[in-house]
Order: structure tokens, then sequence, then C-alpha cells
């Protein structure tokens, strides 16, 4: 797990690397179950594969249609056909991302290490704007506008084919931010977006603040135990958007009135996914639990994937799928965890936590590998 400093003072890159350290301490392979013989219990069959190049960044593979959008660290940006696997297009922008990939189903966003937004139309490039701090989260596109959110809690937009900046708002936060990726969506007309433990709501065509929902509570005496910022992969459902607050809580907040419903304690650094009746969740030890969305108890908890280096799940059909450090997608039953499949990539790390496109569940990989499968 990766921390940064937007201000990238001496202290404040010394606790990210020492967090770095025990967040890694985390995976105790000597710990995991032997997890058997696979024996499929749900069909799943390898449907396609194409690559993308090495993803060392917070990918967020967005999906509109029957298109996944993916980016690879050294800046090759992809729209990838779920059905067949194919390119819509693919363009290389000669820099390397930070984060990625935002789009409309026309207009894709990246964001470079030199903190550059960069914004494509059907691949091709059109503008790039400076940012005034780093970003590891993927831009928003939407209603003709692009949104960034920076590291040191600026959001800003920009008008989407000129590149114009539109306006900004910062809100002052600890002085570490995580190195994951953040939440930015849209719910109605109200630009939603995580700063620190709040969910926000904004208005998109000026940036006013129309009402905030605390999901968790600074806690501890220095940055590393009060670092509460809302991670990317939340579970909407209509005006209801559930959220995890890092290694703190998760909750679900109305998107309209911006009022909490409920929040529970709940520790990992993972999104959540889920539906009308439940969600579901990966722990930073490997447990993956289900809640009651309408008010956050516990319906049941497997300790199968400990120690495994989980990715965030996915919800198809009544398998939950979650992606983990040995490149394998395991497929667990919505009532109770129990495994029902388990398929493997490339051997390297889940990269993103796994998307479904239309039919077609796709998951990227460390190594770039992109990998569609039939869920039967």
């Amino acid at each position: 797990m990766n921390f940064f400093s937007p201000k990238f003072n001496k202290l404040a890159l010394n606790f990210g690397v020492a967090l770095m350290v025990t967040a890694c301490a985390g995976t105790d392979k000597s710990k995991q179950l032997d997890l058997g013989p696979n024996t499929p219990l749900v069909g799943v069959r390898s449907a396609w594969t194409s690559s993308i190049g090495a993803v060392g960044f917070p990918l967020e593979i967005r999906t509109v249609g029957h298109l996944a959008y993916v980016a690879s660290s050294d800046g090759t940006v992809a729209a990838i056909d779920a059905r067949t696997g194919g390119d819509l297009w693919r363009t290389a922008l000669g820099v390397k991302l930070s984060a990625g990939v935002g789009s409309d189903g026309r207009y894709a966003a990246v964001v470079s290490r030199e903190n550059e937004l960069i914004v494509l139309d059907s691949g091709k490039e059109l503008w790039r704007q400076k940012l005034g701090a780093v970003s590891l989260t993927s831009p928003y596109v939407a209603g003709a506008r692009v949104f960034a959110l920076s590291a040191d809690r600026t959001v800003s937009a920009f008008d989407v084919v000129t590149g114009r900046k539109l306006w900004q708002q910062q809100r002052s936060g600890e002085a570490l931010v995580l190195g994951r990726s953040g939440i930015v969506m849209a719910i109605g007309d109200t630009l939603v977006t995580g700063l620190a433990g709040r969910l926000v709501g904004m208005n998109p065509l000026n940036g006013k603040i129309r009402w905030e929902a605390q999901v968790a509570n600074s806690r501890g005496t220095n940055e590393v135990e009060r670092l509460v910022d809302l991670v990317s992969g939340v579970s909407r459902q209509g005006d209801q958007v559930c959220v995890r607050a890092f290694q703190s809580a998760i909750g679900c907040v109305d998107g309209v009135k911006g009022t909490l419903a409920w929040s529970k304690t709940a520790s990992s650094s993972t999104g959540l996914d889920g539906d009308a009746s439940e969600i579901f969740g990966t722990e930073s030890d490997g447990r993956v639990i289900s809640w009651k969305r309408a008010d956050g108890e516990r319906l049941w908890m497997s300790e199968r994937l400990r120690f495994r280096n989980l990715t965030g799940p996915v919800l198809v059909g009544q398998s939950v799928v979650i992606g983990d450090e040995a490149g394998t997608l395991h497929f667990l039953s919505r009532k109770d965890g129990s495994p029902l499949n388990r398929v493997s990539t490339d051997g390297s790390a889940i990269q993103a936590s796994p998307v479904l496109v239309g039919q077609t569940l796709v998951a990227v990989t460390q190594r770039g590998g992109i990998f569609g499968f039939k869920p039967e």
C-alpha cells in the first residue's frame, strides 16, 4: 500500500515508507489455507485474452456499454470490446500514468505522473492540463466536463473539449493521503466525491457544496492513524451509495439528501459491491464479508481466502468474484461465501477489482494481461 504527502516533505515521506512496510506485512503466506483441488460448481470459460503493459498504479477499469477502458503504467490507454477482446482504439501517450481511466463512452481521461490531466476523444489526444498536485484518482467524465480529484483534496472541473478550467474547490486535510483511487461520481445532478472521511455532494456547475455525510471520523494521534480517506469501488442502488473509509468503516449514504443511513466498523482499503439486499467486501486480512444493505448487519463471513491480498469484489449472478495476488479469480457463493469455482490468469496479482461488462467478466493483472471470462 502506498501513501503520499501532498506537500512531499521529508517527514511525511518517511511515514509513507513505514506505512508501506506495515501494510505489506499483512500478507502472511505461511497462514494461507490450502485451498485443495478445485471443484467447479458453476461454469466459467475463458473467452479471450489481451494485454496492455505492466500496471503499477491504482487502475480503475471503467465500463461503458460493452466497452472496458484500461491503461498501463507506461501511458498506453485502450478501449476494449468486452464481447471479443478486440481494441476499439489504443493510444500511446508517451508518459507514465498515476491515475485512470475515466470515460463517458467517447472521451477518456487519465493523469500522468507529471500531474497532467490528459483527455482523449475516441482515442485521439485532445489536450493536457497541469494539476496542482499528484492525482491517484481516476478522472470522472460527464456532462461535457472532466472532474479531477487531487491528493491535496482539490476538486477541479474542466471543459471536456477545450480543457478550460471551469472551477476549483479545495478542502484542507491531513498531511498524508492514501495511495489508492478515491471517489468521484454523479448521483442525479450532483457531483459526489470523497474528501477525507466524508462523502460530499457538489454542484457540478460551480463546485459549491450541497451536502456532506460523515462516514468515518479520524482517530488516533498521528497522521497514519487519522487517515480515513474514502476509496474507490462503491455499491450504488438508486440514490443510495455504500462506500468504504480506509481501515475504519463502511457506510451507506443517501446521495440526494446527503444523510448517512448507517456506518459500521470495518478494516480494509478495497471497495464494495452488491445489490439491493446485500453488500460485499474484502477485509485487509483476506476475510470476505457480506452485510445487509438496509442496516449494515453482518450476514456471513468467510476466512477461506485470508492473507491472499485480495481485490474488491464484483457480484456476478449468484457469485461474488474476487481476485488475489497470485492472479486467481475466486467465485464464492453469495449465500454463504462457500467456493464455487476458481480460474487462473497469468500468475501475477489481479491489479484492479474485476468488472462485469455485459456478460463478460474482465480482469487486469499487474503484468498487464487482460482476461475475459464467461460465467455460466
